[in-house]
């Protein structure tokens, strides 16, 4: 029997062929998410007609036919109101903007002062950035500087009347500097009070479970705008004679108290959602309550409400226009209270206001909305 050698077995792999241009580019791209079926291509196509009917003319409004820089209403009312625009002209007027944005940002605080909240708010800046990049070094001690530190720092810089610094009365803060001191203290102290009361709801201890329980839906059944009033109006009431309590404090507890009692069924839920076994497990390793909780629990529940968690902390960021109920003037109260400046009285000025107030909170809201989305996917495991 002869034998003949195999030439059919190659001695090398065979390199991979380039993908069909059909499967790449951003025709693939259109193809796979705009136009994957007839019900998505008429989607798309009555998408881009909207669009295509509303953007231009915004843009046209917002930037184009804009009034940028003025000193009055005359540049933003037409001939017949007084001002210096053409007659049918209509645009954003950013010069109202541009004029009053460092009251948008600090609200009526004295203008020599306003270094003080300028320096508390680099400070937040400069050890939030690190705080919330995973991989960099000493998050103890930035942490403790953050929640710690500057807390302090700007309770002695803000309000003043230490260290030879002035006085400024909390009526006269505002703008984004209290809306971010609201949402900053709500979101500090709402997260680790949230969680306990989460604990002391699903304790086995009757009487803990119960004034939880009674604390979270007490808070839960009234509006913000309630526990505010009561805050501010109905507290002094109660206080022995000669015993107060500055407005902005009672906001602040009001807020963090009400945000607390949301976040704690957050919590609550991300408790029910682990399995039965890892809480034997952990009794199993002779583990007390404590070292239970905060080593195998609450790590796991904490990431799987990730999403409901920051949900709370943005609604927490748009409530705080709320405190307007009490006489303090957050971004958007700042904001309409210079409605009422007849120097800068014209037709567009309040959509221009509020346009600008609601991009701010725009910003904010997306940014928490994107690094949440963030931790969850560098906290999925599943997926590595």
């Amino acid at each position: 029997m002869s034998t003949q050698q195999a030439t059919f077995v190659r001695a090398s792999m065979i390199e991979a062929s380039p993908a069909p241009s059909l499967e790449r580019g951003a025709a693939s791209w259109l193809r796979r998410n705009l136009f994957a079926t007839p019900k998505d291509s008429v989607l798309t196509i009555i998408s881009l007609l909207i669009l295509a009917w509303l953007v231009p003319p915004a843009i046209q409004w917002l930037f184009i036919d804009a009034a940028w820089s003025g000193g009055g209403r005359g540049v933003c009312a037409t001939l017949s109101q007084g001002g210096s625009q053409p007659e049918r002209w209509s645009g954003a007027c950013w010069a109202f903007v541009n004029a009053k944005f460092a009251q948008f940002l600090f609200g009526r605080y004295p203008l020599d002062e306003r270094w003080r909240p300028a320096l508390v708010g680099i400070l937040f800046v400069l050890l939030l950035v690190p705080m919330l990049i995973p991989r960099i070094p000493y998050k103890g001690l930035n942490a403790l500087l953050l929640l710690g530190a500057l807390p302090v720092l700007a309770a002695i810089l803000l309000p003043g009347g230490w260290f030879g610094l002035t006085y400024v009365e909390t009526p006269l803060w505002g703008g984004l500097m209290v809306t971010l001191v609201l949402s900053f203290v709500g979101i500090a102290v709402s997260l680790p009070l949230g969680i306990l009361l989460a604990l002391g709801r699903r304790s086995n201890m009757p009487v803990i479970k119960m004034l939880c329980t009674a604390f979270i839906e007490v808070i839960r059944g009234v509006p913000l705008i309630t526990v505010l009033f009561m805050a501010s109006v109905m507290l002094p009431l109660f206080l022995p004679q000669g015993v107060t309590f500055d407005k902005f404090l009672r906001a602040l507890i009001g807020v963090s108290l009400f945000a607390s009692a949301y976040m704690a069924e957050v919590v609550r839920g991300g408790l029910q959602a682990i399995p039965k076994g890892q809480y034997e497990g952990a009794d199993s390793l002779g583990l007390s309550y404590w070292q239970k909780m905060g080593f195998i629990v609450l790590p796991q529940a904490l990431k799987l409400v990730i999403p409901g968690i920051v949900n709370t902390f943005i609604g927490l960021f748009k409530d705080t226009s709320l405190v307007s109920i009490i006489g303090m003037f957050d971004l958007l109260g700042i904001v309409r209270l210079n409605f009422s400046d007849t120097n800068w009285a014209s037709a567009v000025t309040p959509l221009t206001g509020l346009i600008f107030a609601g991009f701010v909170f725009w910003l904010f809201c997306f940014g928490m909305s994107r690094y949440s989305g963030f931790m969850e996917r560098l906290l999925d495991r599943s997926q590595r």
